[in-house]
C-alpha cells in the first residue's frame, strides 16, 4: 500500500457509505410521503407505497388518473410531463396549490414537496 491509498482509502469509505445510504433514506421518506398521502385521501391499497413500480400506479390512483398510465412513466420525456400532471392533481386532492406538483421537477424541491403535501393539513 503506497502512500496515494493510505490517504485516500478513509475518504474512499466514506463516499462509498454516503452512495449506499443516500438512495435508501431518498427511498423510504418518499415511500412514507406517498403511504401517508394515499391514507389521507382514502386511496385504497397504500401500502403500494412500499413496493417499487407499484408505488408509480399508486401516484395514479391517488391522483384520479388510470392505472395504465403507469406505462407513460415508463416511456422518457413523456414521464416528465405526466410526472408534473399526476403530481398537480394530488396536489389538488390534498388542497393544496397545483403549482406544487411543477416544483417536483426542481431538485431538492422534489424532496421537499412530498412532505408538504403528506404532513400538512
Amino acid at each position: 500500500m503506497d502512500l496515494f491509498d493510505f490517504a485516500f482509502a478513509p475518504l474512499a469509505f466514506f463516499f462509498s457509505g454516503i452512495g449506499l445510504l443516500a438512495p435508501i433514506a431518498i427511498y423510504v421518506w418518499t415511500a412514507l410521503c406517498l403511504y401517508v398521502i394515499a391514507n389521507k385521501t382514502g386511496t385504497e391499497n397504500a401500502w403500494l407505497a412500499w413496493i417499487p413500480i407499484a408505488n408509480i400506479y399508486l401516484l395514479c390512483k391517488v391522483a384520479g388518473k388510470p392505472g395504465w398510465w403507469l406505462v407513460l412513466f415508463l416511456i422518457p420525456i413523456v414521464n416528465i410531463v405526466i410526472l408534473v400532471i399526476v403530481a398537480m392533481k394530488i396536489a389538488e386532492a390534498r388542497n393544496k396549490p397545483s403549482w406544487l406538483g411543477i416544483l417536483m421537477i426542481v431538485p431538492v424541491a422534489n424532496l421537499v414537496v412530498p412532505g408538504i403535501l403528506a404532513f400538512s393539513d
